[in-house]
C-alpha cells in the first residue's frame, strides 16, 4: 500500500451486511471492480498478518466458532461499492474488516455477548497489525445494517434502541469514534411482518444520537423496484447502490469534520 494513512472501518450487522447479493440474467449488474488502492481487507481470524485486496464476497473466510460465523453464506456485498465512493470522495484508503452474521437479533449484540467480544477483538486486531505496520490510522468507524431480525419477532422500536445504543456504547469505549448507519428496508414475503418499527427506531437513533450517522435509506426503495431476490435479501446490483451511496455520505461527514 502506497499511501500509509488508512481508515479502518468494521463492516457490522446481519445478512444485509454480510452479502447475499446475486446476479441473473434478468438482474445481470455484478459488483464493481475495486478501484486500485481503495482499500483493503484485513482477516483477523483466517490471515491475521497480512492485507488483502478487497474482493466479493467480502469476509466470505472471516469466521470464528464459538463467535462470528456465516458459514458459507457470504455472496456478494455492498462493501466494494461503499469502499470505491469513499475513496473517491476522502481520498484515504480503507482497511475493511467483516463482523456479521447472518440472521443475527439486537440481543445478541450486547456487551459480554459472543458476537460483541469477536467483533471488539477483531478490532483490536487490526488495530495492532497496522499500527506495528507502521500505518497511521486515521479514524476508526464501523458501518452497521443490522434489525430485520428484530422486525421479524415485533419488537418494540424503543426496545431495539436501548440495545442498539448498548452495544454501541461498548464499541465506542473500544476505540471506534463514529458508527454510519445504513437503514434497513421493507420485509418482501407475505403475512403482517413489518419492518417500519425498528425503521423508525434507526431514524430516531440517527436523529438523536451524536454517535450515529445516517448515510444510506435506499434499502427501503429495493422492494418497488424490483431489486429483491426473496423475503429479506437483494440483488447484486441493489448493494451496489446502497454501498456507493453510503460510501458518499461517510465520506463527506468525514471530510466536514
Amino acid at each position: 500500500m502506497q499511501n500509509s494513512t488508512v481508515d479502518l472501518f468494521m463492516f457490522m450487522g446481519q445478512s444485509n451486511m454480510a452479502g447475499r447479493g446475486i446476479v441473473t440474467a434478468e438482474h445481470s449488474v455484478p459488483a464493481p471492480a475495486l478501484t486500485e488502492g481503495a482499500g483493503y481487507e484485513y482477516r483477523a481470524v483466517s490471515s491475521p498478518d497480512r492485507l488483502y485486496p478487497i474482493s466479493e464476497p467480502f469476509g466470505r473466510k472471516e469466521n470464528r466458532k464459538g463467535g462470528i460465523d456465516d458459514g458459507e453464506l457470504k455472496t456478494g456485498s455492498m462493501v466494494t461499492a461503499f469502499v470505491n465512493a469513499y475513496y473517491e470522495r476522502a481520498g484515504i484508503p480503507v482497511v475493511g474488516v467483516s463482523a456479521s452474521k447472518g440472521g443475527s437479533r439486537i440481543d445478541q449484540w450486547q456487551p459480554g455477548g459472543d458476537f460483541l467480544q469477536d467483533a471488539i477483538a477483531r478490532l483490536d486486531a487490526a488495530s495492532e497489525f497496522l499500527t506495528a505496520g507502521q500505518y497511521r490510522i486515521r479514524h476508526r468507524y464501523m458501518l452497521w445494517c443490522q434489525g430485520e431480525s428484530d422486525g421479524d419477532m415485533a419488537k418494540p422500536g424503543e426496545q431495539y434502541r436501548r440495545e442498539f445504543e448498548r452495544m454501541l456504547d461498548a464499541m465506542l469505549q473500544a476505540g471506534i469514534e463514529k458508527c454510519f448507519l445504513v437503514r434497513i428496508g421493507h420485509y418482501n414475503g407475505t403475512g403482517g411482518t413489518d419492518y417500519s418499527g425498528i425503521m423508525m427506531a434507526q431514524d430516531a437513533i440517527a436523529q438523536t444520537n451524536a454517535d450515529v450517522v445516517m448515510v444510506s435509506r435506499l434499502f427501503e426503495q429495493m422492494r418497488r423496484r424490483g431489486l429483491m431476490k426473496d423475503d429479506f435479501h437483494y440483488f447484486q446490483e441493489a448493494y451496489n447502490l446502497v454501498g456507493q451511496e453510503a460510501g458518499e455520505n461517510a465520506a463527506r461527514y468525514t471530510a466536514g469534520r
